[in-house]
């Protein structure tokens, strides 16, 4: 019987493991700022071997105030945009390059229930921010809400799959 768990630990050390490997081609410093993903981001990185060479510091920002205090999110972006929002993760994004005078900053808000979500952000809506050399790219995703573990390793899969994109 096929262990669904080992699986995805498995695409997922496949997608860090790239992911490092390009980040030190480019020579590149990463940090990155997760709510939804507790940290899974962070884990998936230094799960590989040689990540302390692109590696250095992560945040987890579950709530709005830690958002703003130590990633500079605007209170009116959360007001007008809401956290789960392309704006809130590109601030965050942004935010945690600044801090850690890393080159890429990764951002993740979402919902990943089993409550939280609404008619126009359902569980499973989780935005991304991207911050790479200066430019932001943002994205929002809807991943089937087949619970909460299931949203937070695909927005993870995601995150690093949308990275190496990025790198290539």
């Amino acid at each position: 019987m096929l262990n669904i768990q080992n699986q995805n630990e498995s695409f997922l050390f496949s997608a860090a493991n790239e992911c490092v490997h390009l980040l030190i081609q480019n020579n590149f410093r990463i940090t990155m700022a997760e709510s939804c993903t507790g940290g899974m981001l962070a884990a998936s990185i230094v799960s590989v071997p040689d990540a302390s060479k692109v590696f250095d510091a992560s945040f987890v920002t579950y709530a709005n105030e830690a958002k703003m205090k130590y990633l500079g999110v605007s209170e009116e972006s959360i007001a007008v945009h809401g956290v789960v929002s392309e704006q809130v993760a590109g601030e965050m994004a942004q935010g945690c390059a600044k801090a850690n005078l890393a080159q890429i900053g990764v951002g993740i808000s979402g919902i990943a229930g089993p409550a939280g979500g609404s008619e126009e952000k359902p569980v499973g809506t989780v935005a991304f921010g991207f911050f790479i050399n200066g430019r932001l790219h943002t994205r929002l995703m809807h991943f089937p809400n087949r619970g909460r573990q299931f949203i937070r390793e695909s927005a993870t899969l995601f995150a690093l799959n949308t990275l190496c994109d990025f790198l290539k």
